[in-house]
């Protein structure tokens, strides 16, 4: 190894360790007072609740972890927007696991918290996985109602999902472990199966203290929703049981009796380990990802080895395209090549910018895949189309325009890895958020907004000068250099990961060295959803 290579190890141990150390704090929830008198209650904490529940020998995928990061801190803050989700294996089977985290103001339903389940439901949706949620929550958050109550992404939505999976025939089990309020009481009732923890599990529209205020009755938790109530007089509940852990294992005994459905079919076969070893991956890009490198460096970390066969190699060099595999699974890869290349006429084309060339080879790449059901791995560090009189007359929308639709009208699974930059244009082209990726992860070198940041900043700060010469003020150089310090910092802070993370543009942060993992597990979660669309692109300029 280098000393090049050794100084970008370091640097990108040092991303990650700040991230982890950032994911340990969330980890804590609501804090230690709150887990000691879960424990007074005899209640697990969320994460002790979904890890006896899952597999211990297969891997918890979590999802949406540093949802709400920074956010509310004039509420004091809602750690893992008050739930902790992910995918993992029970009796064998992928499930989506959410467990409200009743150490977090209750449990209570923050923006965030709507958010983060409406995602979490919509991948199971999509790859048609079981669902499990862990009921524990004193309903929303009644400062911010206006913000999670009315609206067609707000908490309602939650219910529309789960009869939408019912009737797509996913299985909903709700384990409620805690009380279960208002709107909320219907998530476990809209379920396929109800279980009950009794002298705990609570299900009522409306407390105690509202019945009394409302119609004068006096009445206790216990028999106005517990679960005897629920199990011997109402008949809302299916199951119930005196602790926690036989609630658990009751929902163990239910997943392992789902019988197979069918699949999409997506090729495997046996694996092979990649070319380079995994930790390699860590020493490619520089600290800040200021210089080039070559992305088959990455592809050689993460795909089988000598599995990776480059799509139209000489043409179009600035997105590399071709079929590999990952962990047996056959994919198609569609990665920014960060190297500064020569076209076939001998020209010099900046690394990470998007040519005509390689948008039309790109497009060309995504209709095969779709073709021949390959599913589609994009790898973002992207700073967007190539600009300029030239690339304009030669019609770079047009041919933008074309790999944006090959994107959108996709009909294999599709998973994004940004690794580095991901801005304007190039974000949508290279299946960002916006274009339904089934899953999307951000490494922690990776960079989301319109523009770089120092570009950015001197457009706004050009802005800002105008707007104050037009009041008849004239900032001098010292100022103006303040000015642009604090725009580019604050332009820079919303650019990085864990700010896309936190309003879940990304569904999780993760450590380089998990990406061939991920996406295993994504194209393993995907395989359970047919393909049942025909692939068409409708009208666009050619």
């Amino acid at each position: 190894m280098d000393l090049t290579f050794n100084k970008n190890e370091d640097a990108m141990r040092f991303s990650w360790s700040n991230i982890r150390v950032q994911l340990e704090k969330i980890q804590e929830g609501g804090g230690k007072k709150s887990r000691e008198k879960q424990k007074e209650k005899n209640k697990m904490t969320a994460r002790e609740r979904i890890a006896y529940l899952i597999d211990a020998d297969k891997p918890f995928v979590e999802l949406g972890s540093f949802a709400g990061f920074g956010m509310y801190a004039e509420h004091g803050g809602c750690p893992a927007g008050g739930t902790v989700s992910g995918i993992g294996y029970v009796s064998g089977k992928q499930c989506m696991i959410l467990a409200n985290d009743q150490t977090v103001k209750a449990g209570a339903w923050f923006p965030i918290t709507g958010k983060k389940n409406l995602r979490m439901q919509e991948i199971a949706m999509e790859n048609r996985l079981p669902v499990i949620y862990i009921v524990d929550s004193a309903g929303v958050f009644l400062p911010m109602q206006d913000e999670i109550f009315p609206d067609k992404e707000h908490f309602g939505r939650i219910f529309r999902n789960n009869a939408r999976m019912s009737a797509m025939g996913i299985s909903q089990i709700a384990v409620v472990t805690g009380p279960c309020v208002a709107g909320g009481a219907y998530l476990p009732i809209m379920s396929d199966e109800t279980l009950m923890v009794n002298g705990n599990g609570s299900i009522y529209l409306a407390g105690p203290y509202l019945v009394k205020a409302a119609i004068g009755e006096d009445i206790d938790h216990e028999t106005l929703g517990g679960a005897v109530t629920h199990t011997e007089l109402s008949g809302i509940a299916d199951y119930k049981f005196d602790t926690e852990q036989e609630c658990l294992d009751e929902v163990k005994r239910i997943i392992s009796k789902l019988g197979e459905k069918e699949k999409a079919g997506f090729d495997r076969i046996k694996p092979e380990l990649p070319a380079r070893p995994v930790n390699d991956i860590y020493g490619i890009m520089s600290e800040g990802n200021t210089k080039p490198y070559d992305v088959l460096d990455i592809i050689h970390c993460i795909a089988d080895k000598d599995s990776f066969d480059e799509f139209k190699k000489d043409y179009g060099k600035t997105i590399v395209c071709g079929y590999g595999r990952i962990d047996g699974w056959a994919v198609g890869i569609v990665a920014n090549q960060r190297l500064i290349v020569k076209n076939k006429k001998g020209e010099m084309q900046l690394g990470g910018v998007i040519y005509n060339d390689s948008a039309d080879k790109a497009a060309r790449f995504i209709l095969n895949c779709n073709q021949k059901k390959i599913p589609l791995l994009f790898l973002q560090d992207v700073t967007g189309f190539m600009v300029g009189s030239r690339s304009e007359h030669a019609g770079i929308i047009k041919d933008g325009a074309k790999l944006v639709n090959a994107v959108a009208n996709s009909i294999v699974p599709k998973i994004t890895i940004i690794t580095g930059n991901s801005y304007g244009a190039g974000n949508y082209a290279m299946c960002g958020k916006a274009y339904d990726p089934r899953f999307i992860y951000a490494w922690p070198t990776a960079k989301i907004a319109v523009m770089g940041g120092e570009q950015a900043a001197k457009t706004m700060l050009q802005i800002q000068v105008a707007s104050m010469k037009a009041k008849g003020e004239t900032p001098t150089m010292e100022e103006e250099q303040q000015i642009l310090k604090t725009i580019t910092d604050d332009y820079n802070r919303k650019a990085e990961p864990v700010y896309a993370a936190s309003r879940l543009w990304v569904d999780e942060i993760i450590d380089p060295r998990d990406t061939r993992k991920l996406i295993s597990e994504a194209i393993h979660a995907a395989n359970h959803s047919p393909v049942r669309d025909t692939f068409q692109t409708g009208v666009f300029q050619v």
